[in-house]
């Protein structure tokens, strides 16, 4: 029985014994053939056009009559029996697998690049805010080097740039002019950071000094004072070389904040956090607090600095709540939190460096180092202290002349500071 359709044989349909017609199994390509399921299409009326065979994959259209043999649906297979898509076109093959090594690799050298110029950008950024008004080339007779970086670090009661509003708000007054309303040597030494206070009411003795604006030399008269007197008879280069003078102490760097640029840092920041051992309240500095764990604004921050009035030991007791409160902004400050927080960094960085007047040969760097100076201290790895007095004068706090002379020399070698201020 013959399973092929009609007019298929089982030798290609034309009796020929030697198995042509089958397909790709002879050795021999198979010939055309005339299928009888086609119709010859009939002529087309006089002067008319013969209608097209369909296009199909074979090429060209195909003569009537003529089946080349490929038609839809029909499975293609080459000699290695592979698919061949239409047209000859090779198949598809798989891409290969994705390299994420070298994927890794290009995106950590473009988040490098990104962190990179961030960190460039906003260091010219912050270069470009500070104040250099300071020039301590013009101090005179100065001590010698020592091993540590020293710093005079001044809080100032300058109204700069502070609205009527802002002063009431503040409790800062409407005086003129600027006053040193605290001072503090800061040494960043290897054998650790000392942070003394040199109360404002310190006596002191006026030394030679050349004038920072007029440039002229004013000799040594023997006149003894307060030591925020030099400060506003000329200045920061008169104050730096006071301390010099009194204390044999070099100082490298100069920093000086006034009220708003403090009151600000201190918002930007989100607040600072404090332990008050003690509650106290002053009508002249606002200051009104409770004893307690609680977060200061910028309004109670500068209260809490400035508060004298309330304490039996006045101004040493407000230098001290001065060295806590700056250890422990410096400390929440260089929290990971602020550090990687554009939202915080940027504003507590602007709110800061508008107000801040150092020396010409300030850095960002000496910046820096100073700033984590004073964290370190509230670390525990520095000490904390009043420059060591033994009585008054007039009012005036008297400097122990022999701790003084121990204690900077100790700064001086870099060695372990013992000196107390008891």
């Amino acid at each position: 029985m013959n399973d092929w359709p009609d007019g298929w044989t089982d030798n290609g349909g034309n009796g020929d014994a030697r198995g042509y017609g089958r397909g790709s199994a002879g050795d021999r390509p198979e010939g055309a053939r005339v299928m009888r399921h086609v119709q010859r299409p009939a002529a087309p009326p006089h002067g008319g056009v013969p209608p097209q065979q369909p296009r199909g994959y074979d090429q060209g259209y195909a003569e009537p009559g003529y089946d080349s043999g490929y038609n839809t649906g029909q499975v293609y297979r080459g000699a290695s029996g592979g698919g061949v898509p239409p047209q000859g076109r090779p198949p598809r093959q798989p891409g290969p697998a994705p390299d994420w090594r070298r994927r890794l690799k290009i995106g950590s050298i473009v988040v490098l690049v990104a962190v990179l110029g961030t960190t460039i950008g906003t260091y010219f950024w912050a270069d470009s805010k500070v104040r250099r008004e300071v020039d301590l080339s013009k101090v005179i007779e100065r001590p010698a080097e020592g091993d540590c970086t020293t710093y005079l670090i001044v809080g100032s009661d300058s109204r700069e740039g502070m609205t009527a509003e802002e002063k009431k708000k503040l409790h800062t007054g409407d005086a003129a002019g600027k006053r040193t309303d605290s001072m503090m040597i800061l040494a960043a030494c290897g054998s650790g950071n000392t942070m003394v206070s040199l109360p404002r009411d310190s006596d002191v003795e006026i030394p030679s000094f050349i004038g920072s604006e007029s440039g002229k030399k004013f000799p040594n008269q023997g006149r003894r004072t307060k030591l925020n007197a030099a400060y506003a008879e000329d200045g920061p280069e008169l104050l730096v070389r006071t301390v010099e003078h009194n204390t044999g102490l070099r100082i490298d760097h100069y920093a000086e904040i006034g009220f708003a640029g403090f009151a600000n840092i201190v918002d930007a920041l989100g607040g600072v956090e404090m332990n008050i051992e003690k509650g106290f309240e002053d009508k002249k500095s606002g200051a009104d607090f409770e004893a307690g764990k609680q977060t200061l604004d910028g309004e109670q921050a500068l209260a809490f600095v400035r508060t004298r009035y309330a304490f039996a030991e006045s101004d040493l007791a407000r230098t001290r709540n001065q060295q806590k409160f700056l250890s422990a902004l410096a400390s929440q400050a260089a929290t990971p939190g602020t550090i990687l927080n554009p939202f915080k960094l940027y504003p507590t960085l602007g709110a800061g460096l508008d107000t801040l007047i150092v020396d010409k040969e300030m850095s960002l760097l000496d910046l820096g180092e100073m700033f984590f100076a004073m964290k370190g201290i509230s670390g525990g790895d520095g000490t904390s202290m009043n420059m060591p007095t033994s009585g008054s004068r007039g009012g005036n706090l008297v400097w122990d002349k022999a701790k003084v002379q121990q204690l900077v020399k100790q700064i001086q070698n870099d060695e372990k500071v013992t000196v107390t201020d008891k």
